[in-house]
């Protein structure tokens, strides 16, 4: 099967069992989103922290609200004086681009994702590993069940090194060869918030082949892994 069939048919499958996975998230992106690459709605689009209320650049910081898994944009002033909170963490900066990652498609299947892509993030409020991927109404998250994960650490210990609640693992395995990294939690929300936005019909249309390539070059990039 080529690579945009799998893409439509992992929509496809991703939309029939949203009703059936609880944690549904409803997601808010920012126009600006630095994971999105989308402009405003109009010139007159202004960028203003979630904290404060003030006027902050397209360029800013971002915490995560831990109880709503949700990014908030900030500005340094709030960024500085608010990380320390207990409902709030700073996104992360790194991104490691995974060569020679493992991924066997038995363990694949145990992990019980059901699109070929996804993020893993160790969430403090949980106490725990959680998956989330792509749909209609935002993201989807599904805890993980702690001896498939545990497993996925033996074959690639660099998973160790996640830190809770800032980073993640993202998975792309529609691609060709499948694509794995190491990336801050905002990108990885900001992805779910571009193939939100541009989701046609059912099947979700080219959302997700027009959002994923993007994203995904641009880590890339930023890792400094060569193409």
């Amino acid at each position: 099967m080529s690579g945009n069939g799998r893409a439509i048919d992992d929509a496809v499958a991703a939309r029939r069992r949203t009703k059936m996975i609880s944690g549904l998230r409803g997601l808010r992106s920012s126009p600006s989103s630095p994971a999105t690459g989308q402009a405003g709605n109009g010139a007159g689009d202004v960028e203003r922290c979630d904290l404060c209320g003030v006027e902050i650049p397209a360029e800013h910081e971002h915490l995560l609200h831990l109880g709503d898994r949700r990014i908030l944009c900030a500005c340094a002033t709030c960024w500085a004086q608010r990380s320390g909170d207990a409902e709030l963490r700073p996104t992360g900066t790194r991104v490691v681009w995974l060569d020679h990652f493992e991924l066997p498609d038995e363990l694949w299947a145990r992990l019980e994702v059901p699109i070929g892509l996804a993020f893993f993030m160790r969430s403090s409020s949980i106490g725990g590993m959680v998956a989330m991927y792509p749909s209609p109404a935002g993201a989807t998250e599904s805890e993980l069940k702690l001896g498939s994960w545990e497993d996925l650490c033996a074959l690639n210990p660099e998973l160790e090194s996640l830190e809770p609640d800032a980073e993640a693992l993202v998975v792309n395995r529609m691609s060709e060869p499948p694509a794995y990294v190491i990336a801050p939690i905002d990108e990885c929300y900001g992805l779910v918030g571009a193939i939100k936005m541009s989701w046609e019909g059912i099947s979700g249309g080219d959302a997700i082949e027009r959002a994923v390539p993007t994203f995904f070059a641009r880590l890339r990039k930023r890792s400094g892994a060569r193409a």
